[in-house]
Formats: structure tokens, sequence, C-alpha cells
């Protein structure tokens, strides 16, 4: 496991099994601008997480032992930690379980390294943006909707006293709808307010996002009311949505 230096750069956690994929990522995303630590195993990654504070983790899907879907979930609760998965299996299936598991973003090998970094600079913009300005109209102040309390100035959202964590992906996807109650959104519409132009869509991301963000707001997920899908059409946020 390699030890990082001390800088103001963003720091990376890269957990793969492969030594070369290891090795280049490391070399190659330290010119980059970025602090990089490395694990090959679950073991590892989670000391690393002991000893150091992370901004984002590489995980390769298929590993001995703990795969990277076990990982992930492990990871997904206990942090919002952005998640950028890879794997060597392109697949749609896997592409989605990835993401339904927790991860932000997804790549299949072999892939561009610049591409790679690409992907962390844009998961790391949505992670770190403190306000909604980036995925909505400017919006600043807190607001109430269905039970909910959402304060963009400390990117939290709030039912009573229970704070329900969202990753990136999820609060970015919220504020495009708090932003847009009660209009139908179609998903192209959606990427460009949740993920932004500059970022790296990926077929149905915006149905596994959905879907999540159903599982933390929705009484009954099965049963969406407060998201609704419009067939053919996209989907719908259904609450009155007022100031705070």
């Amino acid at each position: 496991m390699t030890t990082p230096n001390e800088a103001p750069k963003p720091h990376i956690l890269i957990v793969d099994d492969d030594t070369e994929i290891r090795d280049l990522l490391s070399r190659f995303l330290s010119k980059h601008d970025f602090r990089i630590t490395t694990a090959k195993d679950g073991r590892e990654m989670r000391q690393a997480m002991t000893d150091w504070s992370f901004d984002l983790l590489v995980l390769d899907l298929m590993m001995p032992g703990e795969d990277g879907l076990t990982l992930c979930r492990h990871v997904r609760s206990e942090s919002n930690m952005p998640v950028i998965m890879l794997t060597a299996m392109g697949e749609e299936v896997d592409r989605i379980i990835g993401l339904e598991v927790g991860a932000d973003d997804y790549m299949a090998k072999p892939f561009n390294p610049r591409e790679l970094a690409a992907r962390i600079k844009a998961v790391l913009r949505r992670s770190e943006s403190s306000g909604v300005a980036d995925v909505g109209e400017g919006r600043l102040e807190r607001v109430i909707f269905a039970g909910f309390l959402l304060d963009p100035a400390t990117r939290t959202l709030q039912r009573g006293e229970e704070s329900i964590a969202l990753t990136a992906g999820e609060y970015d996807l919220l504020i495009a709808f708090v932003d847009h109650p009660r209009r139908l959104l179609n998903r192209d519409q959606l990427l460009d307010m949740a993920r932004g132009r500059a970022a790296i869509p990926f077929d149905r991301s915006v149905d596994v996002q959905v879907g999540r963000l159903r599982r933390k707001i929705e009484p009954d997920p099965k049963n969406p009311i407060l998201i609704k899908t419009v067939r053919g059409g996209g989907y719908m946020f259904t609450p009155e949505v007022v100031a705070a």
C-alpha cells in the first residue's frame, strides 16, 4: 500500500488487485494534481480509510475475496465519499448493479487514464459544490416538501430529527426536482440539470439514481407518490415545494 505525501490536492484511493493498473494510475494521476493511495484488496482499503481521509474512491469490481460490490456497500454504509467503479465487464447489467449499490460513476476496462481523470474531476465537482447554482436555477434558500427540509447551503436533507444521507448524484437529482416541481422532466433534461453538460453520462444512470432516491424519500418506494414515472415521458416531482 502506498503512502501519500501531504499536499493540498484531492486525495484519491485506488483499490485494484492488478499491480500494473495500480501503478499506472498512481503515476498518471499523480502527474495530474491528485494525491494517490493504493490498496490491493478490502483489508488494505479499510486500513487506508482508517489512516487517511479521502475525497474519492476508485474501486475495481472483480477482485478475489471481497469484490467491489461488497466493498462499495461497506463504504456507502459509512460514508458519502464518491465512488467510481472499474470492471473488465462492460455489460449494462453490471453497470446498473454498480450504480444501485451506491457508485457515482462507472468505467469498463480497458480505459484511457485521461478519461478516468476527467470523470474523477467531474464527480468531485458535483460532490464538492456547496450551492445549487451549478445544477438548478440559483436556489440557495432552504425549502420544505412532503415533511422534508432541504438546505442547499449545507447540502443536507432532514425529516424531523433524522438526517438523510445522499450521495452527490442523489443530491443533484433532488435539487433538479425541487427546482422544477410538478413539471414533466425527461431523462436528457435531468442529466443536464443534475450532472451538468461537462459530465459524462452513461445509459440509464438517471433511472438508477431515481430508484435510489425513491428508496430514501418515498413512504413506499415500490409505489412512489413523490417522484412519479410518466410512461414514455420521464419523471414528475409531485410535492408542493415552499421556502422554509
